[in-house]
């Protein structure tokens, strides 16, 4: 059985197909369609909801997609969606601000937009701010898609919603009280979600989820389920047994050494993003690109990795840094570089009942510079056609170092080895980055499909070194279209 509060009434569900997405639940089980469905796949956030959950002795609140969300990962959890803004017949002043600033004509998209505004004026009251910048309104609707009316009076409702205390700050000690006597009652007993002949299994701990992996090597692992939900939204395949990862503490955790930032798999790209933007700005640069807000904060490092995709955003920058992961498989862990994770398309050295523990991102030296460069038709919310990830240490003018690595320009994320020789030892000067641009047509033979062509690949490949070398020596020259948003 699950528990959860939907906004502040207590939820048990014991017989209910795993499944069964949020947004599925919400308007087909609960009858509570101010939730929209648009693409089914996190692209649109019209089914934008927010979670509430217990963090720090309070509460933090995250805007999300339910398309792409299953149920289990409510347990523990407050639900939060638009039917549950009003009160006592007065508008949120969310709603209040989008009314006011004519933010909505046919509609379909506003209650998604609305949340996303619920969510950022929640983060902004937590970090002691008045009201939100432009750059907090940007994040908070880059992952609402409105069709109609354009973002300028969406973003002015944004910009003028009443940061004035709410029904939830009002409650919060109540809430937090009522999560914390769910996790307290459940403390003692597996938890789990039954229904049409599929099983969803919740565990707490490192060794529950190595059992259970070990029991059902066959179990899809759901952490944010942003990519995992794909399988039942758009290609309806069923799941026949999931285990939720996201009540693993252990896999939640962030922590540093002298040598290493140790990001547990399980931790979101949320909440990765301060601590690798600290070490290395452009990483968290790219991952302010990474799809949306909503699916960051569920999406994680791990599954980022694991889903194995050559052009997934995060593995080109981790296997540039040299970072490493750390593989467990009942109590054995096993620690790799990350660039021997990936054999082939979509095929990798995990084993059955295998999992990724964490990541092991070494800390950033003197002398070191990393850059990362995404090339996508979109600015926000998109899939990079090539990301590349330059890696170079340059003492007295000689490039002692270099570590190149690309994601969409082969089946796997890989490094440009050929490239890598020409850098290390030569001097610092257009004329060595010239032959490292040509060395990447030996490095690589990308495809073309409906992303870029080949040529397009190769091309852009070799321009973000010029890019790279431009603005080490010029920084005053701005290369960046996202200085200019």
């Amino acid at each position: 059985m699950i528990q959860f509060l939907l906004n502040d009434e207590l939820k048990s569900e014991d017989n209910l197909d795993p499944n069964t997405t949020v947004l599925k639940y919400l308007r087909e089980q609960l009858g509570k369609t101010g939730t929209k469905e648009g693409c089914a796949s996190g692209d649109c956030g019209a089914c934008t909801v927010v979670l509430g959950e217990l963090h720090d002795g309070g509460m933090r609140y995250k805007s999300i997609n339910s398309c792409l969300t299953f149920v289990s990962g409510l347990n523990g959890k407050q639900l939060i969606t638009v039917e549950d803004l009003k009160q006592a017949g007065e508008l949120h002043p969310a709603q209040q601000a989008m009314v006011d600033c004519h933010g909505s004509q046919c509609g379909f998209c506003t209650p998604g937009f609305v949340m996303s505004m619920f969510a950022l004026g929640k983060n902004v009251a937590a970090k002691d701010a008045a009201e939100p910048n432009k750059h907090d309104i940007h994040e908070a609707l880059a992952g609402n898609l409105c069709r109609c009316t354009g973002y300028r009076p969406i973003e002015d409702a944004a910009a003028s919603m009443a940061q004035q205390p709410d029904q939830f700050d009002r409650h919060q000690a109540r809430t937090i009280q009522r999560l914390q006597n769910i996790a307290s009652q459940q403390a003692e007993h597996k938890t789990e979600l039954q229904g049409a002949g599929r099983t969803a299994f919740n565990p707490r701990s490192l060794s529950e989820l190595a059992t259970l992996l070990d029991t059902h090597p066959e179990a899809k692992l759901l952490a944010g389920g942003t990519d995992l939900a794909l399988e039942v939204t758009q290609f309806h395949r069923d799941i026949d047994t999931l285990i939720y990862i996201g009540e693993v503490t252990e896999l939640q955790r962030i922590s540093q050494t002298d040598e290493y930032l140790e990001l547990g798999a399980g931790a979101s790209l949320s909440d990765c993003y301060a601590h690798l933007t600290a070490e290395y700005p452009d990483f968290g640069a790219l991952l302010q690109r990474f799809a949306s807000l909503q699916i960051r904060n569920q999406g994680t490092l791990g599954g980022n990795i694991g889903n194995a995709s050559p052009i997934g955003d995060s593995p080109p920058a981790l296997i540039a840094l040299n970072a490493q992961v750390v593989l467990r498989k009942g109590d054995q862990t096993r620690t790799l570089p990350l660039e021997e994770y990936f054999l082939s398309y979509k095929v990798t050295v995990q084993q059955p009942g295998e999992f990724i523990e964490k990541v092991l991102v070494p800390r950033a030296q003197n002398n070191q510079t990393f850059r990362s460069y995404k090339i996508s038709k979109r600015l926000d919310d998109d899939i990079s056609a090539v990301l590349g990830c330059f890696n170079l240490t340059v003492e007295n003018g000689v490039i002692t170092q270099a570590r190149v690595a690309f994601g969409g320009m082969a089946a796997i994320p890989m490094r440009a080895r050929l490239c890598e020789q020409v850098l290390e030892g030569a001097e610092w000067n257009k004329h060595s980055i010239n032959l490292a641009k040509a060395a990447l047509a030996e490095d690589f033979q990308p495809i073309s499909d409906f992303r870029a062509s080949k040529e397009y690949r190769l091309l852009t490949a070799a321009n973000m070194l010029t890019r790279l070398f431009v603005e080490l020596e010029s920084p005053a020259v701005e290369t960046r279209v996202t200085a200019y948003v």
